[in-house]
């Protein structure tokens, strides 16, 4: 999970039911990580994403919060910002403790027709997602963000996933939400099953199509974070959030359309140097590390991303993997 990167912690808050089907995760890093962003797809929804461009100032974020409620659901931030002022969490700009500006980026995925309309998350979903944020295992499916996602024809969710490179650890979560399908509705088979790392996905790919009616792509956007404990500059942090788009392309057919805003963060916590020194031989081996970990990345996106689908559980009239392939978990 991407709760395996020490000093990441995460958290969900959702309404489901009774009218609702959506919601906001947020990833919290206390201790702060320098951070970073690359969007793709003609139908982004985004907040405070020009400071993560490599030559401005700010260097390090406290937390980043993806939402559903599409442009509304920005307003989850303002609970995120306001849960870490309290914890004096944020840019010193006086003298005093409690001066502090909190750095929450943001995205959002669109699902508001998944709810009654004006239910979607506020500043209220963002406080409470902080307030739930842990460690430890992180919850998967139909939560937080994921509540009223929506993967092609299935319904989508929360995944996460993990990988070590040498000593460094790769962690991603996702909210996957795609115009794109995640799932061969032909087979059953994930797009991404190729990733699959000592049986994770608990699953026998079906091999039949799926009773499944194939639909025309809608409004959507798949949204994530990426996180590794390394020492990296924003630049080469921003190198992780492409090459973990990369993963999404893979995972998801088609990607990055006019109907999708992929927006996927990274996060580099700096617990761990990566090699250096100067020279161009020295550059040359930190980059080879670096380029380890964006293949890392790519590779834990997508495992993410099948994650999130196979874990979804119905909303709605939205029918989940489970249901359309029940014998796939037997």
């Amino acid at each position: 999970m991407i709760t395996d990167v020490p000093g990441v912690l995460v958290g969900h808050h959702e309404r489901v039911g009774d009218g609702w089907a959506t919601g906001t995760t947020v990833v919290l890093v206390p201790g702060g990580a320098v951070g970073a962003v690359d969007q793709r797809g003609g139908a982004p929804g985004t907040r405070e994403t020009n400071l993560l461009e490599p030559e401005n100032l700010v260097q390090h974020v406290n937390a980043i919060c993806l939402s559903g409620g599409s442009a509304y659901g920005l307003a989850a931030a303002d609970g995120v910002m306001r849960w870490l002022a309290e914890r004096n969490l944020g840019i010193p700009v006086g003298t005093q403790p409690h001066e502090v500006v909190p750095i929450v980026p943001a995205a959002v995925l669109f699902d508001l027709p998944r709810s009654e309309w004006g239910n979607r998350p506020d500043a209220s979903f963002g406080y409470a997602a902080c307030e739930a944020a842990v460690g430890g295992p992180v919850a998967l499916g139909t939560v937080g963000a994921g509540a009223g996602a929506k993967a092609g024809s299935l319904k989508g969710g929360i995944g996460t996933a993990s990988e070590k490179v040498g000593e460094f650890t790769v962690g991603v979560v996702a909210a996957v939400n795609a115009a794109g399908e995640a799932v061969d509705l032909s087979t059953g088979r994930a797009y991404a099953a190729d990733h699959e790392v000592d049986g994770e996905f608990g699953v026998r790919w079906p091999d039949r199509p799926g009773d499944v009616e194939a639909k025309a792509a809608g409004l959507n956007t798949t949204i994530g974070v990426v996180a590794v404990d390394a020492a990296l500059s924003k630049a080469e942090a921003r190198r992780l959030a492409v090459a973990a788009q990369d993963g999404l392309a893979r995972a998801v057919r088609p990607a990055h359309t006019m109907f999708d805003g992929d927006t996927v963060f990274a996060l580099a916590t700096g617990d761990r140097e990566l090699p250096g020194g100067a020279g161009p031989v020295a550059a040359a081996r930190r980059a080879m590390v670096l380029d380890t970990l964006c293949s890392a990345a790519a590779r834990v996106f997508g495992r993410a991303m099948v994650h999130g689908v196979l874990s979804a559980t119905s909303a709605g009239d939205m029918r989940a993997y489970r249901d359309v392939w029940p014998e796939a978990f037997s």
